[in-house]
């Protein structure tokens, strides 16, 4: 192998991103031409830098591996796998229609194994569109099955009993270092040792949105939105609570919630 594979890393986690910019550096046919902290870099450095291939974290905040795919247009598609956590739907579908993944903690003999796979699909004169469709039909199936098992309560510890709380019933679900503060309707709250983009993979995407890198709300519970200085928003919700959007998040609220 005498062509250098040129990749980009993405994953929020900066320990994890080392973990595997380690791993790769001790390949002598990788090229690292860019590390992202998140989907929307990620984005940003794919059509930059035009790798041949991009390992993408599965569950990134904001803008998650999936829809990095979905903003890449075929031409700007790089060869993909994704990382993450066992996830039986996306294992299922990423292995039914041929498309790449390394489960966490990733091994080096595996990872071996893809860039192998890499540099032999990069010989074939039509691998651009054969991975478009792969990513295209790994996506639908991912998402037609895991929608089947979202969380219906959040199971909150007290010390002396576990609390149900109906997913319906949650105002906003808000990071704070390793904990996360869930408010209901009446605006009491809850803490939870989880992270968020783990929890935001557990519900239905239709139902809440994502403000910013460390807050989530559930549209049922906005009661305006008002715009601030700089083009980002002001979410206020029927709890009577406020929520700031983050820039990236204002313009996807303007796209998808804000046009009639």
């Amino acid at each position: 192998m005498n062509t250098n594979l040129r990749v980009v890393i993405a994953d929020d986690e900066r320990p994890a991103r080392f973990f595997l910019k380690a791993i790769l550096e001790d390949f002598e046919d990788v090229e690292i031409v860019g590390e992202a902290e998140n989907g929307a870099e990620a984005v940003r450095i794919i059509k930059e830098t035009k790798p041949d291939l991009a390992l993408l974290d599965l569950q990134m905040p904001e803008v998650t591996g999936l829809e990095v795919v979905k903003l890449l247009r075929k031409p700007q598609l790089p060869l993909i796998a994704f990382i993450t956590a066992y996830d039986e739907f996306a294992v299922q579908a990423f292995e039914a229609n041929a498309v790449d993944y390394l489960l966490k903690p990733i091994e080096k003999s595996r990872l071996r194994e893809t860039l192998n796979r890499v540099h032999e699909r990069l010989e074939q004169t039509d691998f651009r569109e054969n991975e478009s469709l792969n990513l295209k039909n790994a996506i639908t199936a991912f998402e037609e099955t895991s929608h089947q098992n979202f969380l219906e309560r959040i199971p909150i510890r007290t010390k002396d009993e576990i609390l149900l709380i109906p997913v319906s019933e949650v105002a906003s679900i808000v990071a704070d270092g390793e904990l996360l503060h869930i408010t209901n309707l009446q605006n009491k709250r809850y803490t939870i040792n989880f992270r968020l983009k783990d929890i935001e993979a557990r519900i239905e995407p239709n139902k809440f949105v994502r403000l910013s890198r460390g807050a989530l709300v559930n549209l049922e519970m906005i009661a305006r939105i008002s715009l601030m200085p700089g083009g980002t928003y002001q979410v206020t919700l029927k709890n009577g609570q406020e929520i700031a959007s983050s820039r990236l998040q204002s313009r996807i609220l303007r796209e998808q919630l804000l046009k009639l």
